[in-house]
């Protein structure tokens, strides 16, 4: 019932959002009324990365991350995408991105997919108050929202990383105040590393099975998150907290045969996150931790069940330019104990790693990333229930901003 009124309320709104848009449209056209198509934007990122220097162990995969890690691998495409954008109108938005880089395996790569579909309805002249609908990032987590465009990292970490691409389908209510937009607006455009603009607060409903696959169960995922970008000083802070819960449906075609799994297929998902960001003026600390429940591989029993996850980051940097070019020098540790519901089996995991690195900017256009990693990843299923792979390597990603 109380999912029912909430979506009654929605309709309601949206309802009174095209009335109030209507009512805008109506008017006389005059030189400052631009056409949607005159704040129409398009822009992008390419990423290409090699990750075989100085390994130590090509069996130290990452199935979730870099496909082109381990034995096999070689150049790799790691983004191609493009956005495009536009305000239709005074309180309508819409937002596209595809991906022309999309591997479905290791050794299916480079495929076309949908990344993000939405569009943003304003409830005000402002848009302080705004639902997006559409497939989009789930609020949850910092780094997840974050765009691997501005990502030091070159890879989310494991323990805070709850779904694959880091979107679903789904209708979300976002509010913040202008000069807050237009504070998150600036902690991305002015390289900061910001997350984008997900509101001061944030709540909403998804499907659940992650971006680009159906609904299973007719149950709806519920998030919610609230953070806050500080102005101390000079320097900005940025804590925040998030949550969600839901019921994961783990799919016949992601158990092997002979596993273990509950009848109805249905699991429980839970995870609730704190995080931290320093923005790095110069000097940055962006960390979080995440706990909750969810589908994961139990070896003692062969079978899928419902356990405890865990995990955290903390990543260091420093920002500082000579001679106009940016340097940011960084480390990030992470470890993980959890299943991964999406993978086989919802694989389960013991990560830990260490990564050290340095982002150059020559250009605004151009970032060459080095990052060496210490790394030791116990990932286990049905068809390989002992599997640990300690190991070291050095990867190298080249992007391209346009």
């Amino acid at each position: 019932m109380r999912f029912s009124y909430f979506i009654c309320q929605f309709l309601f709104l949206t309802v009174l959002t095209f009335s109030a848009v209507a009512q805008d449209s109506t008017g006389t056209n005059t030189a400052k009324d631009p056409k949607w198509y005159e704040s129409f934007n398009i822009r992008g990122y390419a990423q290409f990365r090699y990750n075989r220097l100085l390994e130590t162990n090509p069996k130290l995969t990452n199935e979730q991350g870099d496909k082109s890690m381990g034995d096999g691998g070689g150049l790799f495409i790691r983004r191609v995408r493009l956005v495009f954008s536009g305000q239709i109108s005074k309180r309508v938005y819409f937002y596209l991105q595809p991906d022309f880089a999309s591997s479905v395996s290791s050794d299916n790569l480079h495929f076309g997919q949908l990344r993000d579909a939405y569009v943003d309805l304003g409830l005000d002249k402002d848009n302080e108050y705004r639902f997006r609908v559409g497939q989009s990032k789930i609020p949850f987590g910092f780094e997840n929202m974050q765009s691997s465009q501005n990502r030091l990292p070159l890879d989310r970490a494991d323990g805070t990383n709850g779904f694959v691409n880091e979107r679903d389908l789904g209708v979300f209510f976002y509010w913040a105040p202008k000069k807050i937009r237009e504070r998150f607006a600036m902690l991305v455009s002015s390289g900061l590393k910001g997350s984008g603009d997900y509101g001061v607060f944030g709540f909403g409903f998804f499907n659940g099975q992650t971006a680009n696959k159906p609904e299973q169960n007719n149950q709806q995922h519920r998030v919610g998150r609230i953070t806050y970008p500080f102005l101390v000083g000079d320097q900005i802070i940025e804590p925040s907290l998030q949550a969600y819960t839901g019921k994961y449906v783990v799919t016949s075609d992601d158990v092997s045969p002979g596993t273990k799994y509950i009848a109805d297929h249905n699991y429980t998902d839970q995870r609730v996150a704190a995080s931290f960001v320093l923005y790095p003026k110069p000097f940055g600390i962006q960390a979080e931790y995440n706990m909750g429940r969810g589908p994961a591989y139990d070896k003692l029993t062969d079978s899928i069940e419902v356990r405890k996850l865990d995990g955290a980051y903390v990543t260091l940097s420093y920002r500082t330019k000579i001679q106009n070019q940016v340097f940011i020098p960084f480390t990030r540790a992470h470890y993980y104990n959890g299943g991964k519901k999406h993978e086989l089996d919802a694989r389960m995991y013991h990560v830990k790693e260490l990564e050290i690195g340095m982002e150059w900017q020559p250009v605004k256009q151009f970032e060459l990333v080095c990052q060496y990693t210490i790394s030791s990843r116990r990932f286990e299923d049905h068809e390989v229930p002992d599997n640990l792979q300690t190991g070291n390597l050095l990867r190298i990603q080249a992007q391209i901003n346009f």
